[in-house]
């Protein structure tokens, strides 16, 4: 992959995702600037989803943990666990605040 297949697949993963969560009519407010998806819950928890671009990889930060998203199949899979992205992102969100966000 290269540096501008990378930048369009994550601008539509961005762009999915606030989306959604607009859809779903969760209490989640979203905010993006450069790079980053900033995430933020009622209780002022912040998720910060951020572009890197020299690794080619999307990085998402929780309350619990970072986590490492390599592009694999059509799917952003964990780097560590195997996770897929968009799956495991709509765990969290309800976790978080107890409100579903469907991505797929």
């Amino acid at each position: 992959m290269n540096d501008s297949e990378f930048q369009q697949l994550a601008d539509k993963l961005y762009q999915k995702i606030e989306d959604k969560i607009e859809e779903s009519g969760a209490d989640v407010d979203y905010d993006q600037n450069g790079g980053l998806l900033t995430l933020e819950f009622e209780n002022r928890v912040k998720f910060i989803i951020n572009r890197q671009q020299p690794l080619h990889q999307i990085w998402l930060a929780t309350l619990e943990n970072g986590h490492h998203y390599d592009y694999k199949e059509e799917k952003w899979i964990d780097d560590r666990s195997g996770d897929e992205f968009l799956s495991f992102l709509s765990a969290a969100i309800f976790k978080q605040c107890q409100e579903k966000v469907v991505f797929s």
